[in-house]
């Protein structure tokens, strides 16, 4: 399933990013609100640690990390796995960005994340901008590289767009 709407009666683009707290892979608390009006956010929601295709997605994301960061934008990338499995998993494929463990689920069912044929956590991920509005919504579960090549490009589109609505500043 390939597409940029969210499920039914869930998150939508225009909205209001929800704003939460999870542990990331060193146990410590981050809150989303903590990175509004600073960097847009690159919301990742994947299956699993280790899974042939979260490794290829998360290290697709680690390998265009630098661009997402010259871009004003911070990855953070969201899965139900435990803060001991991200640890390892963040340190194996050396990922530069925050892993944040959803154990419970709150979040990934707070965005409406839903899962494959009921068994497998959806892959979804969500571009956020400086204000904390949702300004797009991709879901793959299979085409993993096109998670993070959307991403790259809604990020220069946002960019593009607040470059028009912004002022010329000519110095002499």
């Amino acid at each position: 399933m390939d597409n940029n709407k969210p499920p039914k009666g869930k998150i939508r683009v225009g909205d209001i990013a929800p704003v939460f707290t999870l542990p990331d892979q060193n146990g410590d608390k981050k809150t989303l609100k903590d990175l509004f009006g600073k960097k847009a956010i690159v919301l990742f929601f994947y299956p699993k640690d280790g899974s042939p295709g979260c490794t290829k997605e998360a290290c697709t994301f680690r390998d265009q990390y630098e661009i997402f960061k010259e871009h004003g934008a911070e990855v953070v990338g969201i899965s139900s796995d435990s803060i001991e499995s991200h640890k390892k998993f963040q340190l194996k494929h050396s990922l530069p960005f925050t892993i944040l463990s959803d154990t419970n689920g709150k979040v990934t069912k707070l965005y409406g994340v839903s899962s494959t044929l009921g068994l497998v956590p959806g892959r979804v991920t969500y571009i956020i901008d400086t204000k904390g509005i949702v300004r797009y919504i991709f879901s793959s579960q299979i085409n993993v590289k096109a998670h993070v090549d959307k991403a790259l490009q809604v990020l220069l589109e946002i960019e593009a767009n607040e470059m028009k609505n912004k002022p010329l500043e000519i110095r002499f």
